[in-house]
């Protein structure tokens, strides 16, 4: 058996039991990824057909590279719906404000909505969020129109989207199956995302968050996870060579039919033991 943190970078990718692919560097990543967004749309346009992205914030840095794109290839959002991930929620359980220097929203407007031509971005009803006791609305959404891809990072407790690996009693296959819902956020994402977002602040951070089920992330036609980040080597590893399951929750990736982890060549390459 391929020891998970000691074993070779070259034994890591033949044993990986997600497809990989290894990029020299993470500007390149960013670029990739708002090429195959902008693609995608293009061809589905040509068709006459929809497209449903399903958007992480996190990575984010695509989203300017996304919207020049657009600007300069004359690419049409109005049969294009973005629909977000996750967000984060104040103690009373709603939508934290816009105004907050965490607010995945805002994030949206500041880095990709606002640099579309007007002419050219979809109208706001098609700019969707999850929001408390709208869930079944949004699943809907997805079960209908079907997403097209999603293009997305990994938590450090190998979470996607906020799927925490769960503190309570179920089974993989129920995990799998889960909706979009409200939870506690892990206290792992908790420090992990106070660390790099708000320098250490944890007492200002949100401890509870909406995010879209596996269920509907795994219906995604076309999934890709991207790392770069040197705390997510430990994670890399983790959901590439042992067996998927809900404790690791990027590591159903493994059962999907068109997933990739792609990552950085420093990132692959680092030995830690």
């Amino acid at each position: 058996m391929t020891n998970t943190y000691t074993c070779s970078p070259e034994e890591f990718k033949a044993n990986c039991k997600i497809p990989l692919r290894i990029m020299d560097r993470e500007d390149e990543m960013y670029e990739e990824i708002a090429r195959i967004m902008a693609d995608t749309i293009k061809a589905k346009n040509e068709k006459g057909e929809k497209t449903l992205i399903i958007c992480p914030v996190g990575p984010i840095k695509q989203y300017p590279i996304f919207a020049e794109i657009v600007n300069k290839e004359n690419i049409s959002l109005k049969t294009v719906w973005f629909v977000n991930m996750d967000e984060y929620l104040d103690e009373n359980g709603e939508l934290i404000s816009k105004d907050s220097v965490l607010s995945f929203r805002s994030t949206m407007d500041r880095l990709c909505y606002s640099l579309i031509k007007p002419e050219l971005v979809m109208p706001e009803c098609q700019r969707i969020f999850p929001i408390p006791g709208k869930e079944a609305e949004i699943d809907a959404l997805i079960e209908e129109m079907g997403a097209d891809l999603s293009l997305t990072g990994v938590g450090i407790n190998g979470h996607i989207a906020f799927n925490e690996p769960p503190e309570y009693e179920t089974t993989d296959e129920e995990y799998r199956s889960i909706g979009t819902r409200c939870l506690d956020i892990a206290r792992e994402t908790i420090t992990n995302n106070g660390a790099n977002k708000i320098c250490g602040a944890l007492d200002m951070f949100p401890k509870r968050c909406i995010t879209l089920g596996m269920k509907q992330l795994l219906s995604v036609k076309k999934l890709k996870v991207y790392l770069y980040c040197p705390w997510q080597w430990g994670i890399m590893r983790k959901i590439g060579l042992e067996d998927a399951t809900r404790i690791a929750p990027a590591s159903f990736l493994q059962q999907h039919p068109d997933a990739e982890m792609v990552v950085t060549r420093e990132l692959y390459e680092k030995m830690v033991f």
